[in-house]
C-alpha cells in the first residue's frame, strides 16, 4: 500500500508555524521593565522592612500614571516610603504638609507684582514638580482639597487666563490617619474618584517588627534615605508608561472587568457601586500589575489583585451594614468569589 502525503496539509502546518514565531516576535519585551522596577525595590528595601504589597502597588500606580492614597495609622512608614520611591527615579520631588490655614495658593502658586517691569509674574507653587508627596490631605479644608484635585485630574493649571501644564511624569501621592477625625476634613466621594488606588496599610508582623528594631539599631545614618541611588531617569519611566499600555487583554478579561463593577452596582449591601471611571482603572491597573510580574498579558489574578485597591475608595457600604461592621473589602471578596473566573 502507498503512502501519499497530504501537500496541502504540510502546508497549513507550516503556515500555523510561520504566525507561531510572528506571534512570538511581536511580543512586548518587558525585560528591562521588570529589572528596572526590581532596582527601585532593592534600593526602597534598604530601609523599609516589610510592606511589600504597598509598594507593588506604588509601582503598579507609577506605570498607570495614576495618583494614590495612604491610609494608616502613625508610624507604618507611609510618609517614608513614598520619598524613598520619589528618591530611586530622577524627577523632581516636592512634599506639601496640609493643615487647616493652608490656602489653594500655598500649593498652586500666587502672581506677584514685579516693580521692575511694573507687572504681576506668576510664582509657581510646590505642585510643579513630578512627585508631589501630601501628608495628611485631610487636615485642610474643601477649598484647598478642591484645588488640589483639578490638578490632578486636568494636570494643569489656569491662572490669570494663562494656562500652565504640569511636566509628565506627574504623580501625586496623598497620605491620612484612618483613627483621628477631629480638625480634619472628609475627602468626598467624587474627589476620592481621582486616585488610582487607595491602599491600606498595616502593622508588620513579629519577624518584621523584629527587623524594623534591628536595622534601626544597627543604622548609623541620620536621613534614612541617604544612600538610596536613583535607579530610573524620568524618559525611562515614561517609556515603561507606554509600554504598559500596550500590554494584550483578551475580550472575556474585558467582559470580566465589567460583570466585576456591575456587581458593586447591583450589591444589596452596597449603597454606591462603581462608576465607569473604576472600569477604566482596573483595567490600566491590571496590566500594570502584569507588568511586575514580566508578563505582556493580563491573567484574572491579575484584576482580582488590582480590584481592592481600585475598587475600595469607590463603593459606599450601606450604613445598616457598615453598623454591622461589614467592610468595603470584605464585599469586594465576596463579588470576586460570585463571578466566574474566565478561562
Amino acid at each position: 500500500m502507498e503512502n501519499f502525503d497530504n501537500p496541502n496539509i504540510e502546508n497549513q502546518n507550516a503556515i500555523n508555524l510561520n504566525k507561531q514565531e510572528e506571534q512570538f516576535q511581536s511580543r512586548i519585551d518587558m525585560i528591562e521593565l521588570r529589572a528596572s522596577l526590581e532596582k527601585v525595590k532593592s534600593e526602597i528595601g534598604k530601609v523599609i522592612v516589610g510592606q511589600e504589597k504597598m509598594i507593588e502597588h506604588l509601582l503598579a500606580a507609577l506605570l498607570s500614571n495614576g495618583h494614590v492614597l495612604i491610609e494608616g495609622v502613625p508610624g507604618v512608614a507611609k510618609t517614608i516610603t513614598a520619598k524613598l520611591l520619589a528618591k530611586t527615579i530622577d524627577v523632581g520631588f516636592s512634599r506639601i504638609q496640609f493643615t487647616p490655614d493652608l490656602m489653594p495658593s500655598d500649593i498652586l502658586g500666587t502672581s506677584v507684582f514685579n516693580v521692575k517691569n511694573s507687572e504681576f509674574e506668576f510664582k509657581k507653587g510646590p505642585i510643579f514638580s513630578n512627585f508631589i508627596l501630601i501628608d495628611e490631605i485631610n487636615r485642610s479644608p474643601a477649598k484647598t482639597q478642591s484645588a488640589l484635585f483639578e490638578v490632578m485630574e486636568e494636570r494643569q493649571i489656569t491662572m490669570d487666563g494663562t494656562r500652565y501644564t504640569l511636566e509628565e511624569p506627574f504623580l501625586v501621592i496623598a497620605t491620612q490617619n484612618p483613627i483621628e477625625h477631629e480638625g480634619t476634613y472628609r475627602l468626598p466621594e467624587a474627589q476620592l474618584d481621582r486616585f488610582l488606588f487607595k491602599i491600606n496599610v498595616g502593622y508588620p508582623d513579629l519577624e518584621q517588627e523584629i527587623a524594623i528594631i534591628k536595622n534601626q539599631h544597627e543604622s548609623k545614618k541620620e536621613d534614612k534615605t541617604e544612600g538610596i541611588n536613583r535607579v530610573i531617569t524620568a524618559e525611562q519611566l515614561k517609556n515603561y508608561q507606554h509600554l504598559v499600555k500596550e500590554i494584550i487583554v483578551e475580550s472575556q478579561l474585558m467582559e470580566y472587568i465589567a460583570k466585576i463593577i456591575i456587581n458593586t452596582r447591583e450589591n444589596q449591601f452596597l449603597y454606591l457601586g462603581a462608576s465607569p471611571r473604576a472600569s477604566l482603572a482596573l483595567l490600566t491597573a491590571s496590566k500594570s500589575f502584569a507588568a511586575l510580574r514580566g508578563r505582556d498579558f493580563v491573567t484574572p489574578e491579575d484584576i482580582k489583585e488590582a480590584s481592592y485597591a481600585v475598587l475600595r475608595h469607590r463603593v459606599i457600604v450601606s450604613p445598616e451594614r457598615e453598623m454591622e461592621g461589614l467592610t468595603a473589602d470584605e464585599i469586594i471578596r465576596q463579588i470576586l468569589e460570585g463571578i466566574e473566573i474566565p478561562r
